[in-house]
């Protein structure tokens, strides 16, 4: 329980708010009272920023700074402009990387690349700053940007306090107990209860009884019977291909509901406004312009008037044939209908449209792909998510637990909603009953993602020695989740090596070596090919000890045979089985333990001749197992061997099996070993590759631990082929380029087809850039070959697929005709551009050679035009398509 005084330190920041703090909001400004950093994880509409509006409240009544850091450019730009609404346009500022307002202000709102930057650049900013926000701090677990979170967790002055914003997320204790390791006291404040309760539903429409069914997933906190009887009462069909297979299920035809379907009966029962994802970009148009045809009108015309003065507001500064390119004319229909589509594809001020209609609650339904569950705030009635899996670019995968979480955050508005609904519609390939797990899950564990990368050590090398730099790397997450899995697979280890050492002591014969004799039956097995022991003395009717499937005992040997393949056995086992096995499978010693009279007609295949035998089997008074018959020790003498002391002793059979048991754990052991060494030294091994390929490739003198002029301008270059930016820098790739050639090469850099088919031929406007990009490639190959030397993950190769687009835009080509030209819709056009934009502007910053930064900064002014130069809501470099599977559109 926090004193009285820790409580007074917030009381000021509390009588301000229109509503009482939660009981999640003042512990966690409690926690930043206290000078601690903080980590609070809640679901989305909690009310987390909250706690973040209270540190920098309290750092402006110091006159100090803060920071607040958010993953993408449309977050930035809406949260500087909520700030501005809290504080003040004078206390507030921005810093996105092409976008500077106000830089010295009291809070400035950026990018997490920014501050890592400053941070690295030792900006003198940093000195004033007493707390750093870090919104959506879950995004440590991208597979690309998360290492940027953790090392301005790691390398941030600790005297700077952070506040960490995340997700509902199962270990929010765990990251916080690695912050207080490696930076200082940090308090973790959880919050699981959502602000608007959550009801799930199940949407299925029966087409054998023409009727739409809308059921809740659970019914008293348990699955929803009703649904599972009616799911498991469908046909449902098995697919190869295209080929439809058979059928599986009950005979009531169910189909997925239409989207017409869908948003109809969200009307009727008065759950609009929604947010309905389709995983596919083309799709999401496509649904907004089908429900616009279809004559839907979902608003009103006061409604409609307000909308067109988003529209004319935000397209004032966009010339007709822009427009025209963008279609806005189809655009304008569907928000007209109350719907819109709301993908990356789209330029950003359309989206931004969609954006502050839907939150003035003027649209009623927007067609959406995941990157709107990490984008804006853009809280809804309902969600509806139509497939629960999602196309990744390589094959379909099904949403985890905290994607289903991301996606039904949005459904539920704070003081608007009683409560929020999550609808998954039907379909024939994934069950009620997957569909009611993943509803029902609770569980989302963080991972990190971190790795070295050679920016990152190219700035460790200018800041400290070999060994701190490689010490550094062990502070990451990764390393602290990797121990605590090695703790995890230390204590397995411990009970293995404990059940090792009962078998071992269990095997050891008071009559010999038990190793001995096992070694000798598999020397013998190597040197006849057939199993462990020799099975050519054995006779229908003979009675042995094995083990067949899951049955260990008795059988009797119904048959011998020598085929092809060496002898097979036919045996009958005490429970009227029939087994058939060579002398491989054999399991045993191979000893006859009684004789079976078999019955007078021999018919193996029978059941009754079998069902006599095994009443036989049971009768017969058999010897102990071990033991041997004069015919077997005749057999073994006709082998030339003898009989090993331990065949005399009567527990031979547990001793062999307690032996096998303990060489399994043996196997077992050795692998938990190796698993514990490569967890406790995987990132160890990456740094050192890390530091050969640099140091081979001439960017580090590692004897001396000093960057070369290559290693600092690397360090300078923040890009996932950051290697690959800097070779073509020193190898002449660049030199001697127009702006706009400069540009169609930079773009191969930054451009990725993602597409599930076979890219298009590139074009190329000329032979001299073919010849570069060609110099390019092979450049590429070759790091790859010294990375993957060096135990390192290849980087992502060149692709020239947006070469000609980026040549064309910088060479004055108007956006009408790029889009009428391609393959890419004009939001992905001016996304890619920007990155574009964003490398040119690094290496007219950092490149020795003059000519190539006059080259690059001429790229960027010729590029920053017309759509380009409209920045209010751009997309962060190279994030949204690690968000959502940019090209890939879902088959129907």
């Amino acid at each position: 329980m926090p004193s009285a005084d820790v409580r007074d330190e917030h009381a000021w920041f509390a009588e301000q708010l229109a509503f009482p703090l939660d009981r999640f909001q003042r512990e966690a400004c409690d926690a930043i009272a206290r000078g601690d950093d903080v980590v609070v994880a809640a679901p989305t509409g909690s009310g987390k920023t909250v706690v973040a509006e209270y540190a920098l409240a309290a750092t402006l009544r110091r006159q100090r700074r803060s920071f607040y850091t958010t993953p993408l450019k449309a977050l930035s730009n809406q949260k500087f402009h909520d700030l501005i609404e809290l504080f003040g346009e004078d206390e507030v500022g921005l810093l996105t990387g092409d976008v500077v307002v106000n830089p010295d202000a009291s809070i400035v709102v950026m990018t997490t690349e920014v501050l890592r930057n400053m941070m690295y650049a030792g900006s003198t900013a940093l000195e004033e700053v007493d707390y750093v926000i870090l919104d959506e701090v879950h995004f440590l677990q991208d597979a690309y940007r998360g290492p940027v979170w953790e090392e301005i967790i790691i390398h941030l002055d600790t005297a700077i306090r952070l506040v960490c914003l995340s997700a509902t997320v199962s270990n929010a204790p765990q990251l916080a107990k690695w912050m207080t390791e490696v930076r200082y006291r940090t308090a973790v404040v959880t919050e699981t209860t959502r602000p608007v309760p959550l009801e799930n539903h199940y949407m299925v429409f029966d087409k054998t009884n023409d009727r739409m069914h809308l059921l809740p997933t659970f019914v008293g906190g348990a699955v929803n019977r009703d649904a599972i009887r009616l799911d498991e009462s469908g046909v449902r069909h098995r697919w190869s291909g295209t080929r439809q297979r058979g059928g599986s299920g009950g005979t009531r035809k169910l189909a997925t509901p239409t989207r017409l379907e869908v948003v109809d009966t969200l009307e009727d029962r008065g759950m609009l406004p929604a947010i309905y994802f389709i995983f596919s970009r083309r799709q999401c148009t496509e649904a907004a312009s089908l429900v616009a045809n279809a004559g839907a009108q979902l608003i009103t015309p006061e409604a409609q008037n307000a909308i067109m003065q988003i529209v004319d507001r935000r397209l004032e500064d966009f010339s007709g044939e822009d427009l025209a390119a963008l279609g806005i004319d189809e655009f304008i229909q569907q928000l007209m209908s109350g719907v819109a589509p709301h993908h990356a594809g789209m330029v950003p001020a359309f989206k931004e449209i969609v954006e502050q209609a839907f939150i003035a609650g003027l649209l009623k339904v927007v067609f959406a792909t995941e990157t709107l569950a990490v984008g804006v705030n853009m809280p809804a009635t309902s969600v509806v998510i139509e497939k629960t899996t999602k196309y990744n670019g390589d094959h379909h995968v099904s949403l985890n637990p905290g994607e289903f979480t991301q996606l039904t955050g949005r459904a539920g508005r704070r003081g608007l909603d009683d409560v929020g609904h999550a609808v998954v519609l039907w379909s024939p390939f994934v069950r009620y009953a997957e569909v009611a797990e993943l509803a029902g899950s609770s569980t989302f564990n963080l991972r990190s993602v971190f790795r070295p990368t050679f920016n990152m050590v190219a700035n460790l090398v200018s800041r400290c020695s070999r060994d701190e730099a490689r010490e550094t790397l062990m502070l990451s997450f990764a390393q602290y989740q990797r121990d605590h899995d090695v703790v995890r697979l230390q204590a397995r280890l411990a009970r293995r090596r404990t059940e090792y050492n009962d078998r071992l002591a269990q095997s050891r014969s008071p009559y010999g070596d038990i190793d001995e004799y096992r070694s000798a039956q598999k020397s013998g097995r190597s040197e006849t090919g057939e199993g462990s022991v020799q099975l050519d003395h054995l006779r229908p009717g003979d009675v042995v000890y094995t083990a067949v499937g899951a049955y260990r005992g008795p059988v009797v040997v119904a048959s011998t045979a020598h085929r092809s393949g060496g002898l097979r056995l036919s045996v009958v086992t005490a429970s009227g089985k029939l087994a058939t096995m060579s002398p491989q499978e054999f399991v045993g010693d191979g000893s006859v333990v009684g004789t079976v009279v078999m019955p007078g007609s021999f018919s193996p295949h029978r059941k009754e001749f079998r069902q006599e035998t095994a009443r036989r089997l049971k009768r017969e008074k058999l010897r102990p197992e071990g033991a041997r018959t004069s015919r077997s020790r005749r057999s073994a003498a006709a082998h030339g061997g003898h009989v090993h002391p331990v065949e005399l002793d009567p527990d031979l059979k547990k001793r062999l099996k307690a032996a096998e048991d303990a060489e399994r754990r043996a196997k077992e052991l050795a692998r938990l070993e190796h698993d514990i060494s490569n967890r406790r030294g995987s990132l160890g091994r990456d740094f050192d590759g890390v530091v050969s390929v640099m140091t081979q490739m001439g960017f580090l003198d590692e004897k001396n631990w000093l960057l070369t002029d290559d290693g600092r301008v690397l360090a300078r270059i923040f890009h996932e082929s950051d290697l690959l930016v800097v070779e073509a820098l020193r190898t002449g790739i660049f030199d001697g380029l127009s702006p706009a050639e400069l540009a169609g090469l930079v773009s191969t850099i930054v451009y990725e087809y993602r597409g599930p088919d076979d890219p298009p031929s590139p074009w190329f406007p000329t032979r001299e850039l073919q010849e570069r990009f060609r110099k390019l490639e092979a450049l590429s190959v070759q790091i790859d070959v010294i990375e993957g030397k060096h135990g390192l993950s290849a980087h992502r190769p060149p692709d020239p697929g947006f070469l000609a687009l980026a040549h064309g835009w910088c060479s004055g080509v108007e956006l009408a005709d790029l889009v009428d030209d391609g393959e890419l819709a004009g939001g992905d056009i001016v996304r890619n551009l920007r990155q574009v934009i964003d490398l040119c502007r690094q290496l007219g910053d950092v490149s020795p050679d003059p000519g190539i930064r006059q080259a690059a900064r001429s790229a960027v002014a010729m590029c920053t035009r017309g759509v380009v130069v409209d920045v209010a809501s751009s997309e962060s470099t190279g994030t949204e398509e690690a968000v959502e599977s940019e090209f890939v559109e879902e088959t129907a």
